[in-house]
């Protein structure tokens, strides 16, 4: 029996985008596909139900794969595949495998032949990093950075660091409820000539993208408050 294929499915990264930000090809695997990989089961049958592609939904199995997910589990999630089965990937925001348990499953088709189908989709990594002016040749996505202020200023003192020593684009994120106090640890352990990029509620309506030097963003605050946000730096 030929092996079904693993499609990685994006979703939206803000509310009611999914009619300029998911392809049609995102639609078309979605209302053939009946077995999906999700984090969470209720938001991810919400988002099938927003495309409006006529899918019943008490037809569509869902399994999670999370953060938690323990490895040993992968081989039972990916059962379906090995009977000929279609799967999905469906990420949270995003896309699946970047900064997400995806990746597990993935690296589970590629041990086991099966074909994996990556669709093109919203990024919030790379539409930041399109959307900062800075290099695109070298670039890290770090994901994100220690709670501890001790620690995350040493973090970031390293970025800076290597930034400067690599030409690199350093990413990273926080979340939401605690933007405003990476932001302070930025603009007090940054030097104020290295630039940094501000992208929050990215595809949103009210889309927001800046670069500005440290010393700039000083005089120029912003609200970032419970508000999904993308950094990127680069020291010059």
């Amino acid at each position: 029996m030929p092996k079904g294929k693993l499609f990685l499915i994006p979703n939206v990264l803000a509310d009611n985008t999914a009619h300029w930000v998911i392809s049609p090809q995102v639609q078309e695997v979605i209302a053939h596909t009946k077995i999906f990989l999700v984090e969470n089961p209720r938001s991810a049958r919400r988002y099938i139900s927003s495309l409006k592609l006529g899918v019943n939904l008490e037809e569509v199995h869902m399994e999670i794969l999370d953060k938690g997910t323990p490895p040993e589990y992968i081989n039972r999630l990916m059962q379906p595949l090995m009977n000929g089965a279609d799967i999905g990937v469906i990420s949270e925001a995003g896309c699946p495998g970047i900064a997400d348990p995806g990746a597990l499953a993935v690296d589970y088709a590629h041990q086991k032949g099966i074909q994996v189908v990556p669709i093109s989709g919203p990024s919030s990594m790379f539409l930041a990093l399109m959307g900062s002016g800075f290099s695109g040749q070298s670039f890290a996505f770090h994901g994100y950075l220690p709670i501890d202020k001790k620690e995350r200023a040493l973090a970031l003192k390293k970025l800076e660091a290597e930034s400067l020593k690599e030409r690199r684009s350093q990413i990273f994120m926080e979340t939401p409820f605690r933007n405003n106090q990476l932001l302070e640890d930025l603009l007090a352990h940054l030097a104020p000539q290295t630039k940094l990029c501000i992208a929050k509620n990215l595809t949103a309506a009210d889309e927001f993208i800046q670069t500005k030097t440290i010393a700039d963003w000083k005089n120029h605050p912003v609200d970032l408050h419970k508000i999904p946000t993308v950094f990127v730096l680069q020291s010059f």
